[in-house]
């Protein structure tokens, strides 16, 4: 627990043991769920709620304030923020959850909330606490259909949920800019939001044109310098491309890792960067990073039977739902004897609507004919990357 101000309460909650986020991304700081009290001089509410592994903390902080809650604001329906629900509720019998139509339908759907215990709202609707006054934004698409962001009018304060959050635990709920916490922001930007990036463009100048004091989300750190996150985002959320070419591979007898190791070593003489990702050892965080800003990904596969190996195709269906903003796609694909290598992979990056190069099939051991075609291939990518070559 910790004051903001007089009347705004910090209730989050560290989890520095969570390894895994919906079992599927890796944690490398743990995580937090951050929930906030606003006291008002008739009404008290709630901003988000609380996951239920942390219930008996966050409980135990509240029954410390000793304060009646009136109103729970559900700027999100997933559990990590409102697991608590069903328990606030009967803690305090007359409160009520105010959120929007597609939130509400969540609630009831996945904690059994009853339809008595809503209230909704519309975009730009305003719930008064006396001398606070709470203004809602309705931001669908921001991850899940059903997000919206809290506007607490009189101190210009703006609580965003999980848009411009962080998977990111320390000491200092406030934001101090490092290269830690880009990186948490960064990855979390990339696992969670990045599907959704014209939405993310689109709310984050909604954000920017209301320029908020501070911008208080439900992971991570509180942003008192809301331009820090604001410009990262812009940057990330663009459509330009950084001179990046990302390699994510897998090679089962190291012939495939010869065709990345090959191409990028030409690219690197030509000024392009390079990245290679090991798909089966590396570290997920750098690879979604380095989604964000890559012009061009080129997957490195090998083949198991007569399939592409399952890492690679798994890195390919990710690709195809995380949808980063690369402009070229392509494969360099090794195999043994026969069978279907590309045509899956690349069914399923045609989804990302980008270009797509002629992928290079090498049979075993790379040939003097094999370089060859890889030489060309190194050709065609630098005249991709010539417009980022020059700047």
């Amino acid at each position: 627990m910790q004051e903001i101000t007089n009347k705004i309460i910090y209730l989050g909650q560290n989890d520095e043991n969570r390894d895994f986020f919906d079992e599927l991304l890796p944690l490398e700081h743990g995580t937090s769920y951050n929930s906030y009290l606003i006291k008002g001089s008739d009404k008290n509410a709630l901003i988000d709620g609380m996951y239920m592994n942390k219930a008996e903390e966050y409980l135990k902080e509240l029954d410390e304030l000793g304060l009646k809650i009136d109103y729970i604001i559900a700027n999100h329906g997933e559990q990590d923020h409102t697991g608590i629900f069903p328990i606030l509720l009967e803690k305090f019998p007359e409160a009520k959850i105010i959120t929007n139509n597609i939130c509400k339908t969540n609630l009831m759907n996945m904690l059994e909330i009853p339809e008595n215990r809503i209230q909704t709202i519309q975009n730009g609707e305003e719930l008064s606490l006396g001398d606070k006054t709470l203004r809602f934004m309705i931001a669908q698409g921001v991850h899940w259909p059903d997000t919206m962001f809290t506007y607490l009018v009189e101190d210009n304060y703006l609580f965003t949920c999980d848009f411009l959050g962080a998977h990111y635990v320390v000491d200092n709920i406030y934001a101090e800019p490092s290269e830690d916490l880009k990186r948490a922001a960064k990855k979390y930007y990339a696992e969670i939001m990045m599907p959704f990036r014209s939405m993310c463009k689109k709310y984050l100048a909604v954000i920017e044109n209301l320029n908020p004091d501070i911008i208080l989300p439900s992971h991570g750190c509180i942003y008192r310098e809301p331009k820090y996150i604001i410009d990262l985002y812009k940057d990330w959320t663009s459509d330009e491309c950084k001179n990046l070419v990302l390699f994510p591979y897998v090679s089962m007898y190291k012939n495939s890792k010869s065709m990345v190791d090959y191409v990028c070593d030409k690219l690197e003489k030509q000024g392009i960067d390079c990245v290679k990702y090991d798909l089966i050892r590396g570290n997920i965080a750098d690879f979604a990073i380095n989604l964000v800003d890559a012009k061009t990904i080129i997957l490195g596969c090998s083949m198991v039977l007569a399939s592409p190996h399952p890492a690679a195709f798994n890195a390919a269906y990710l690709l195809s739902i995380m949808k980063p903003k690369a402009k070229n796609y392509s494969i360099l694909a090794s195999f043994g004897w026969g069978g279907k290598l590309t045509e899956p992979i690349v069914d399923l990056l045609s989804r990302l609507r980008a270009n797509i190069v002629e992928p290079v099939m090498i049979k075993g051991n790379l040939k003097e004919e094999d370089y060859k075609l890889l030489d060309e291939f190194s050709d065609k990518i630098v005249e991709l990357h010539k417009d980022k070559m020059l700047v």
